[in-house]
């Protein structure tokens, strides 16, 4: 039994459900598919109703924008059986088993299933921001995932047992974007939730422009800020706070957050050009996040 539950926003969903409804209903296993928009009140949506008309599918708009952590936790409040399978909107399923790949382990009574995911080969110049960061940070096999198997868990493309997610839930006060995945993980980590990684990865479709991307990171850090000053995660569990505590230990936050004042400018210039530096987008990221810190 296997409830499929994808959020999108302002996205065709609808060829990605048909995909995940031929490849249920082939492998025979009792499943439901609930897809819903966070709010985006877009013209694309009329594509989106098309999924009331296909087998155990619903499609619902909310009215409001609650985020990504609430409308996860919204979704599995909708949902029926006992394993979870999120998964969101701009994926590409690029197995025609995939249902059947997840099937074959989920008798194996993990707690959370993570089945990878992916970039495609090549982008457009304005997408490679989203796209190297995806290639060099996020893409990794199993072998790399399980070194380091709670924050490697990247909550699209992951079933989890819906006793275990209901003991959890997103936190509800993150409604900005960023990190939402980083402090469930930390949870699962703190009850030593069992975790297997398996090779079934889905294909990240929808690849921001990179002044898109360029913003969000932006957005992504100051939640990473937020989550750090509230202590909603210990500093060790993420590699990023990790590095900031060493170097604020050191008072090395200081000259680093000044980097950022200065050339900030250069920063916005390479990273949003055809051309950014993956090098540079690191560095960013840092003497950002430093600045931020420091303010009251």
């Amino acid at each position: 039994m296997l409830s499929i539950l994808i959020p999108t926003y302002d996205y065709n969903a609808y060829p990605l459900v048909c995909e995940l409804e031929k490849q249920a209903i082939k492998t025979n296993c009792i499943y439901e598919i609930i897809c819903f928009d966070d709010g985006s009140k877009s013209s694309i949506n009329i594509e989106n109703k098309n999924i009331n008309n296909l087998k155990n599918s619903k499609f619902i708009e909310l009215r409001e924008n609650i985020g990504l952590s609430n409308i996860r936790n919204t979704l599995a409040e909708a949902s029926t059986y006992e394993n979870l399978l999120f998964i969101d909107g701009d994926s590409i399923v690029s197995s025609n088993n995939y249902i059947q790949n997840y099937l074959k382990v989920l008798n194996e009574n993990y707690d959370v299933i993570y089945g990878g995911r992916i970039h495609p080969k090549k982008v457009e110049p304005n997408r490679k921001l989203r796209w190297k960061y995806g290639i060099y940070k996020e893409d990794s096999n199993v072998l790399k995932r399980i070194k380091n198997k709670y924050i490697s868990v990247i909550f699209n493309n992951t079933i989890i047992r819906k006793s275990v997610f209901n003991k959890i839930y997103f936190n509800k006060e993150i409604t900005q974007y960023g990190h939402e995945d980083t402090v469930f993980a930390y949870e699962l980590s703190k009850m030593n939730a069992s975790v297997l990684h398996i090779e079934n990865s889905v294909l990240h479709g929808d690849v921001d422009l990179n002044t898109v991307f360029y913003n969000k990171t932006k957005k992504a850090i100051n939640n990473l800020n937020l989550i750090y000053k509230n202590k909603l995660i210990e500093p060790e569990f993420v590699k990023f706070l990790k590095l900031f505590t060493k170097l604020k230990r050191i008072k090395l936050n200081y000259l680093i957050s000044l980097t950022y004042k200065m050339f900030h400018p250069i920063f916005t210039l390479n990273l949003t050009s055809k051309n950014p530096s993956i090098y540079v987008f690191e560095w960013f990221r840092l003497s950002y996040f430093c600045y931020i810190n420091l303010k009251k």
